[in-house]
């Protein structure tokens, strides 16, 4: 289930969040006020264990339209990530650090879970997406994103550029100080 968690960005090390919730209509408005898209839609395809990018954008053709008609995203891709990946790990490091792109962030969870945390003003939102949500990280929000110690995700990624996301770590070391996905 989805799951919003929203923090004062104050020096603590071990901070309390200040609002939480599994309701997919507050988590819309929660992040809709801070600029952050957020929608839930049915992952209703029917895909084969370990299914590969093209199946998974084949399956999920009319959405990835939809998507690119009302914005510009001509580039998309999918990525599956697994527990038995040999670079989960250093991948997974890679992200923990806050970071922004010079484009948007925009991804549609069709399996598994992924927490995006997301560094605005005072604040750090940890949104935990999961099957059947579709996020949109603004270019340049400050943000890092975390797959888990055993990763088992499924995402469709929609760039504005074919380069795709080049990250630019920020050295804020805030990131350290919140909840991993558990």
């Amino acid at each position: 289930m989805s799951h919003l968690q929203i923090f004062q960005a104050s020096g603590s090390h071990h901070p309390l969040p200040v609002f939480a919730s599994n309701d997919p209509a507050l988590i819309t408005a929660e992040l809709f006020e801070r600029g952050i898209g957020f929608e839930r839609w049915p992952a209703h395809a029917e895909l084969p264990a370990g299914a590969g990018p093209e199946a998974v954008l084949q399956a999920y053709a009319a959405d990835i339209q939809r998507v690119q008609a009302r914005g510009s995203y001509p580039t998309v891709d999918a990525i599956r990530m697994t527990p038995d990946h040999p670079d989960r790990e250093a991948l997974r490091q890679k992200f923990l650090a806050e970071h922004t792109h010079s484009e948007d962030e925009v991804r549609f969870f069709v399996e598994g879970q992924g927490l995006f945390c997301l560094h605005i003003g005072e604040e750090v939102l940890q949104v935990r997406c999961e099957s059947g949500d579709w996020i949109s990280v603004p270019a340049g929000t400050k943000h890092w994103f975390d797959m888990g110690s055993a990763p088992q995700f499924c995402a469709i990624r929609f760039f504005d550029n074919a380069e795709g996301w080049v990250a630019q770590f920020t050295g804020d070391a805030i990131a350290e100080h919140y909840p991993l996905l558990s």
